[in-house]
């Protein structure tokens, strides 16, 4: 038996859920009199047709949901509080929070000239139809024309401002009767008096109004009598009992009940006004995913207000997205809220078609439209586990993710709702698209936008982390979300393992990056309207039209050559981030060195939008190099741990991958550097095997043969003047000498230390053939990677990455902005050899003919210096206690 309500929409003050369609009749708008604010007319007295029977009350027998009474301190950070009690209200769904008896904001709307002007539209409920009703006949409406609270320009007014003919199909729709308008103190006169009316002396119909006035405490009702009342009108009901609700009111149009903080108050500011607990501010909280919605989305991030009498009541739903609620009651009456927890939702969805069969028949997304009830009873006999929150003024009440609640209202209130997103809420959020995606249903916000935002400012906090550069707690609080097994990390790779497999079934297509005008605005799927942030399908005949990798089969009758994919990053990108994300150190510099954008930034939209020559999607996560723990999207769920020295050959930053040296006399800004940077270029003259000045560029190819940008820009170099004095160049040939270049038999390695650096003690700050001190800095040369018939210098340095330790960098002293990167030393200069090896490959082709250099022709501990006796005797004299016990315990002669 499920019930209908014409209730609150997604938001009700629980917080969310789609717009209601238009009202009907006479399109009406909150409104402030422009008249002075004399006591407004008494509204008409309701028209009450039932009345009390107390013996027939129809209480549910149900558990009472927790409540929680946060101190002083917890209640200072509301996105902290709220994640720190999830596990213990996940069994709920729900639960009731009491702020600190000090914590009592002053409430803008009981003003006397808001009180008694503005105006707000109001709905008809008819409660003795929300759960027993006749299906009415089924109405044919496009889905398209189905209203989502989707940005601010389609939210509050939009159903005002429908066509007629729209309004006119709407108009009998149930649960959407356009009431009277009112104002606050027209609707507390109106509300008090249907109660007194309903509830005088217990059912008398003799007894006078003025005489139940005189005797208010002989028939005020009980919460539970009014509860027990409530279920026996919409379980069984013998009379019509109706009345009106004022739901969903956009506060950025009516007015919020909290103080909002403004710049010119200066110091002055309401300290209310500023609360982490204002909802006004909610959004904006430093652990918010919802912090990075920059649309102002009514009911999501923008409050909603609710007006409500006794018996109005808000039906069975969730919200929006399956996102957190929480709702703030500022004066009146009690609220009865009921629960089910988010693991149970497709129990009571199942429960509810099977109770109300016809209806569901005539519209199978009833539940959406947020009009029906269904007695906790009837739940709990199907093993369905309910809970009740009873919510007094100055209370809280929270939902949690895809937990259904529904609730009414005892008698006139006001409260005020809105839409939280803790970092917890990532998984729901991907649960909630897929499923909309295969319902057809529109979305409210881009998850995939706030995913990568999200993930995007996390990396920045790891990034500043490694550098030891931690200002304020308050920076760095996504750091707990990362790693291998954090929220976010786990949030990300799931979604990468779906974006990975609908890839691959696309794999044929070819490929475009996404440029700036791409985002001019919301991209979705023609058929099941599915954002299209992170990758959608386009075809040359229709370039304005495109779906999702699901239904790229549909988008046109084409041939798949005419067909292509945009996506903002590629595989090997998201694989990078990923990398980053659970704390590989090559990945993080990998990702600061560019700073991942949200879209190509490239010079022209021709580059931009070129195809990639080579481009072939693929599904899997493509290691570029960067050995994360796994090899492909089958492997997402595996922790990714640091492998073993001689288990990756190559894991470097940049130059772990192909490279193309290119002259470009372009200056080009596509990293966001001035055009300035790029002032002193240098140019390889191969033929003439001499450096001139002039403009390099230096262009990335994956070894996966997918594009040679990463993530969306082409990788350049600034090159500053030569600073090695000791670059030689080697086998010039003459024009009597063959193609052959001759090599020195032997090059010896010869390393100038530049800075000891300082002893830490720590693992993997030393081992047993060497001790590798933060800040250590020597220069050696070898063969360029740049051009390997070339000596050039290198600087090898140690750097401090924080909780990961120690990080081994070796850079071009000539071009510092060439480096490689690695957990290891022995791995970092096999990465420099490996590079070199590439170029000499390269030689080839040009008629020279070097040997490759052999595995063992470089020593990673040689080549820092670590193995140079007088080096090894300064570190040492950094370390007389012999606390670096690897390193002392390996000795020959133990230390005494």
């Amino acid at each position: 038996m499920v019930s209908s309500s014409a209730s609150p929409s997604p938001r009700e003050e629980e917080g969310g859920g789609p717009c209601l369609p238009s009202l009907r009749g006479k399109k009406r708008r909150m409104r402030v009199r422009t008249a002075s604010p004399e006591p407004a007319s008494t509204a008409a007295p309701p028209q009450t047709h039932g009345k009390w029977h107390p013996d027939e009350s129809n209480r549910p027998e149900i558990d009472d949901a927790p409540v929680f009474t946060p101190t002083e301190e917890e209640f200072k950070d509301a996105i902290g509080y709220i994640t720190s009690i999830r596990p213990q209200v996940e069994k709920y769904g729900i639960c009731r929070i009491v702020p600190p008896s000090s914590w009592r904001p002053p409430c803008p709307l009981k003003e006397k000239s808001f009180w008694k002007c503005t105006e707000f539209n109001t709905r008809v409920q008819q409660v003795d139809k929300l759960q027993n009703r006749e299906p009415k006949k089924k109405e044919t409406q496009p889905r398209v024309q189905k209203k989502r609270k989707r940005r601010k320009k389609l939210r509050f007014g939009m159903s005002q401002k429908r066509r007629s003919a729209d309004s006119a199909d709407q108009e009998e729709k149930f649960g959407f009767q356009s009431g009277s308008d009112f104002t606050l103190e027209e609707f507390q006169k109106y509300a008090d008096m249907f109660k007194e009316q309903y509830f005088g002396m217990k059912g008398s119909d003799e007894i006078s109004l003025f005489e139940i006035k005189q005797h208010k405490e002989m028939w005020r009702p009980s919460v539970e009598e009014i509860e027990g009342e409530y279920w026996r009108i919409v379980v069984c009901p013998d009379d019509e009992v109706e009345v009106d609700y004022g739901a969903d009111l956009d506060t950025a149009i009516f007015s919020s009940g909290f103080p909002k903080s403004s710049l010119s108050d200066g110091n002055k500011q309401d300290p209310y006004g500023l609360s982490c607990w204002n909802l006004n501010n909610l959004r904006r909280q430093p652990r918010s995913v919802l912090s990075f919605e920059t649309e102002d989305i009514s009911g999501v991030v923008v409050p909603w207000l609710y007006v409500g009498m006794c018996f109005s009541s808000f039906c069975w739903h969730v919200e929006d997205h399956f996102l957190y609620s929480l709702n703030y009651m500022h004066f009146g009456e009690q609220k009865v809220w009921y629960g089910v927890p988010g693991e149970n939702a497709v129990k009571l969805e199942d429960a509810m078609r099977r109770n109300l069969p016809r209806l569901f028949e005539e519209q199978p997304d009833l539940l959406h439209e947020l009009v029906t009830q269904l007695s906790p009873s009837v739940l709990k006999s199907e093993g369905i586990p309910v809970y009740r929150v009873v919510q007094n003024p100055g209370e809280f009440v929270l939902t949690l993710p895809r937990a259904y609640h529904s609730g009414f209202n005892c008698g006139f209130n006001c409260a005020e709702a809105v839409n939280v997103a803790p970092v917890d809420w990532l998984p729901h959020g991907q649960c909630a698209v897929e499923l909309y995606r295969d319902q057809r249903r529109k979305t409210s916000i881009s998850h995939d936008k706030l995913l990568l935002k999200t993930v995007q400012t996390a990396l920045r906090q790891v990034w500043a982390n490694l550098q030891n550069c931690k200002s304020g707690q308050k920076e760095y609080i996504w750091l707990d979300t990362c790693g291998k097994n954090g929220m976010l990390t786990s949030a990300f790779k799931t979604r990468i393992k779906l974006e990975g497999s609908a890839r691959e079934a696309n794999a044929l297509l070819q490929c475009k990056k996404m440029d700036q005008d791409y985002d001019s605005t919301d991209r979705e799927c023609f058929s099941c309207f599915y954002d299209l942030h992170l990758s959608a399908v386009s075809c040359q005949c229709s370039p304005n039209r495109f779906a999702c990798l699901t239904h790229a089969n549909l988008l046109c009758s084409c041939e798949m050559d005419r067909k292509f994919v945009l996506h903002r990053y590629s595989m090997e990108e998201l694989n990078a981030l990923v990398a980053a994300l659970e704390g590989d150190p090559a990945a993080v510099y990998q990702w600061k060195e560019y700073d991942v954008g949200l879209v190509c930034q490239s010079a022209s939209t021709q580059q931009k939008m070129c195809f990639s020559k080579s481009a072939k999607l693929s599904g899997s996560i493509i290691d570029v190099n960067i050995d994360c723990g796994f090899d492909g999207c089958e492997d997402l769920d595996k922790s990714a741990g640091y492998p073993k020295e001689k288990e990756v050959q190559n894991r470097c930053v940049n130059l772990n991958i192909k490279e193309e040296l290119v002259c470009s006399s372009s200056t080009s800004n596509t990293t966001g550097f001035s055009s300035s940077t790029f002032s002193a270029l240098r140019k390889i003259d191969k033929d003439k095997m001499a450096m001139e000045l002039g403009s390099l560029q230096t262009r990335s190819t994956l070894p996966s043969k997918t594009t040679k940008e990463l993530f969306g820009i082409e990788t350049e170099y600034c090159v500053a003047k030569a600073s090695c004095a000791q670059v030689s160049q080697l086998g010039k040939p003459s024009s009597s000498q063959s193609n052959e270049v001759s090599w020195p038999a032997n090059l010896r390695h010869q390393v100038e230390q530049l800075d000891h650096g300082t002893v830490i003690v720590g693992k993997n700050w030393c081992n047993h053939q060497a001790i590798f001190p933060k800040g250590f800095r020597s220069r050696v040369t070898f063969y360029s990677v740049l051009d390997p018939t070339r000596i050039c210098c290198y600087i090898s340095e140690v750097i401090d990455a924080g909780l990961l330790e120690p990080l081994f960098r070796v850079a071009v002293e000539e071009f510092p902005e060439v480096y490689f990167t690695h957990t290891s030393p022995m791995q970092c200069w096999d990465s420099v050899r490996d590079r070199v090896n590439e170029e000499i490959k390269k030689q080839c082709t040009a008629g020279k003919s070097p040997a490759l250099l052999s595995n063992d022709s470089v020593n990673g501990l040689e080549m820092f210096g670590f193995l140079s006796p007088p080096i090894i005797e300064v570190i040492e004299a950094l370390d007389p206690d012999h606390k670096c016990l690897d390193y002392w315990l390996s000795k020959h002669t133990p230390p005494l």
